[in-house]
């Protein structure tokens, strides 16, 4: 069969010669920003993809972008019975999960003095209890040679504003990347970290109820301060993913910065 002629195949039967072809992935938070941009990428080298997302509109958005290959459902990141029941879902829908993205999180923009115990337990829940949940429901899917990649943040070893609660999950999650990557090893699955700088293009900041104008502010501030004198994209985050889950197969209990020179410089 000509080169050609084999790609026509390919194309025709929905299989690929990518670098994920047979492969699944699990994005949490995967419907807009980093996870959409890293579910489109997978895509791309040949994975079959599950993206999740709290947000209806968000969910249909996502799937019609992202096509066949790309299964786009309703779950809470902070929610056991809904981890449960993407778990479920994997198992009953492709039966196995090679490539885990735990991307799902986010920072309430509160100075310390007003932070409440209900936005602590908010942020500790969001960005530590429920990585390490999910890791540990979806685990049982993955076959030797699989990985999970956590998303953690600037904010784990830089001082980021009123970030204080938010910075202090995300560092338990590097501490947990270093714990889960030890702990499993001898079943042949890589456990590493992207350490994202300030990205544009995620509307994070309006989601907790930030104005568009107090955004633009802090993006601002923030883009001086990087020593590139730029905001991240969505897909330079994605291609370090691609990297941890597919190429890098020495590397595991790291965290990878991918912040213009931040936390370096």
């Amino acid at each position: 069969m000509s080169l050609n002629m084999e790609k026509i195949m390919q194309k025709l039967t929905g299989t690929s010669d990518g670098k994920l072809s047979g492969k699944v992935a699990v994005i949490t938070g995967g419907t807009t920003g980093i996870g959409l941009a890293t579910a489109k990428l997978f895509i791309s080298e040949g994975a079959r993809v599950i993206v999740t997302g709290r947000n209806p509109a968000t969910i249909k958005a996502a799937q019609a972008e992202l096509g066949d290959n790309a299964v786009a459902i309703s779950s809470d990141a902070t929610s056991l019975p809904d981890m449960d029941a993407l778990a479920k879902k994997v198992k009953e829908t492709f039966g196995k999960l090679d490539v885990l993205f735990v991307n799902a999180g986010y920072g309430q923009w509160v100075p310390f003095e007003a932070v409440t115990e209900e936005v602590y337990n908010e942020m500790l829940s969001l960005n530590l209890k429920g990585p390490y949940f999910i890791v540990q429901k979806l685990v049982p899917l993955m076959p030797q040679g699989s990985s999970v990649v956590f998303t953690t943040s600037i904010a784990n070893v830089k001082a980021v504003g009123p970030l204080s609660a938010y910075g202090a999950a995300k560092a338990g999650l590097r501490s947990l990347t270093r714990s889960l990557a030890a702990e499993l090893m001898p079943r042949g699955i890589r456990v590493n970290a992207v350490n994202p700088g300030p990205i544009g293009s995620t509307a994070i900041l309006q989601k907790v109820g930030m104005p568009k104008e107090a955004v633009d502010q802090v993006y601002l501030q923030m883009a001086e301060s990087v020593p590139m004198k730029r905001l991240g994209q969505p897909e330079e985050i994605a291609k370090a993913v691609a990297f941890l889950a597919i190429d890098a197969t020495y590397t595991t209990g790291a965290e990878l910065p991918v912040d213009g020179g931040w936390s370096q410089l």
